[in-house]
């Protein structure tokens, strides 16, 4: 099979609007979680999230795009268009049908779908609704959209597997590229949360923090005070190439996408499993899928959400996998500072993993101070401040509502 290297990156976060300040501020340790300004939460038991700031869309798309699309494809042209001028691609020499777009969105246009029943309901009830409201909705519009922002004639769909999403759609255009089915895909995800109906739902099932009144410490994964996740928003963008198209025409290459796999814990809808079985094998696959080892893997992006349970779950499975490996690896969860992207958490937690590999650092875990006691001792988490270390693998985590397991493993080439 052919090998798949990434080109080019770009971010849309809680933290940062590009890839530099994206990874700028997780190696200060900075946190995007604040009072949500989007509408008001007060009737909510969790008022705050992590929103983006300062984005405005129309600094990246014009005002058709903006008028016909849903901020979650917003989010998703603006980060694939980074992703795309920082690798360098001319689409115009390529085969249109060489290039596709493989792209991931766990609730699609929930803010579109909001606005327009509420509108309907709370009007006089004749059926006005707007004629962009199916194609706004729609969670494959992501990637149509991508697609024909830049001619983009190849494969295309959207993957859905709650919060393994991105790592779905990462993996699916590994395989594709590997088959030599294409030359180039954007891949990533995009995900645009922060609504009523979303945080609410959130909160009826109790998944989230209540910190309040601190909201900036309120991730706290692996912390004996965690008491759930924050919810972010935003996107992550990859754009995987062959490796030999790549080196013909002197692209500047980030890393190998060295495997990846997919595990069900056929468990329960919304919890992981106890012991970590299913994460533990998705570990094990992508490894063997690699061709690596786990004394090989030196960085660890968890999937670390901050809840009590799941938390747990990961740690269980990462002991297992990595019992022989306690020196060697180094774990962190930079969804302390970005929030949960849900669907897109993977794509820029990719990120992360690679400019770990790119740079030699680390991004730290914040706001945990006092390790569960069901953690061993021998785990190296990196707490408060980013670490300095040769990374040459880097492993990254995803798991999602129905036992989705979704592993993808980076190497330096």
């Amino acid at each position: 099979m052919k090998r798949v290297v990434v080109t080019g990156l770009g971010a849309v976060t809680p933290v940062g609007n590009t890839t530099a300040a994206f990874w700028e501020s997780l190696v200060a340790g900075k946190s995007g979680a604040a009072t949500i300004t989007r509408f008001d939460a007060g009737r909510f038991r969790t008022q705050f999230a992590c929103e983006l700031k300062n984005y405005q869309p129309a600094d990246t798309l014009d005002k058709a795009e903006i008028r016909k699309t849903d901020p979650f494809t917003q989010y998703a042209l603006t980060a694939a268009g980074e992703a795309i001028k920082d690798s360098g691609l001319d689409f115009s020499t390529m085969n249109p049908f060489d290039t596709g777009v493989i792209w991931g969105s766990g609730q699609g246009g929930m803010q579109t779908f909001e606005e327009q029943v509420t509108e309907y309901v709370t009007g006089d009830y004749n059926p006005r609704f707007s004629p962009y409201f199916v194609p706004r909705l729609i969670t494959n519009m992501a990637s149509g959209m991508i697609s024909i922002r830049y001619g983009l004639m190849g494969i295309n769909y959207t993957t859905v597997s709650a919060c393994a999403t991105s790592n779905t759609a990462i993996m699916d255009a590994l395989t594709y590229i590997r088959l030599g089915k294409a030359k180039v895909i954007i891949t990533g995800g995009s995900e645009a949360p922060v609504t009523p109906a979303s945080v609410g739902g959130f909160c009826a099932m109790k998944a989230m923090s209540v910190r309040n009144g601190d909201p900036a410490s309120a991730s706290r994964p692996f912390d004996t005070e965690r008491d759930g996740f924050v919810m972010g928003e935003g996107a992550g963008a990859l754009v995987l190439e062959e490796y030999e198209h790549a080196r013909a025409r002197g692209a500047v290459i980030y890393a190998e996408v060295a495997g990846a796999a997919m595990t069900a814990d056929a468990y329960h809808m919304t919890a992981t499993h106890p012991e970590g079985l299913g994460a533990y094998q998705a570990m094990k696959s992508a490894l063997e899928d690699a061709g690596l080892n786990d004394t090989d893997v030196d960085y660890l992006n968890a999937h670390a959400t901050s809840t009590p349970v799941g938390d747990l779950s990961e740690i269980a499975a990462i002991t297992r996998m990595f019992g022989n490996n306690p020196e060697r690896l180094r774990i962190s969860a930079t969804k302390s500072m970005t929030g949960h992207l849900l669907g897109a958490a993977g794509a820029i937690e990719a990120i992360a993993s690679i400019m770990s590999i790119r740079t030699g650092i680390i991004a730290p875990t914040i706001n945990t101070t006092t390790l569960d006691p069901a953690i061993p001792e021998g785990l190296q988490i990196i707490l408060g401040q980013a670490t300095e270390k040769k990374v040459e693998v880097a492993m990254s985590n995803t798991f999602g509502f129905g036992g989705h397991n979704g592993i993808v493993v980076f190497r330096k080439v």
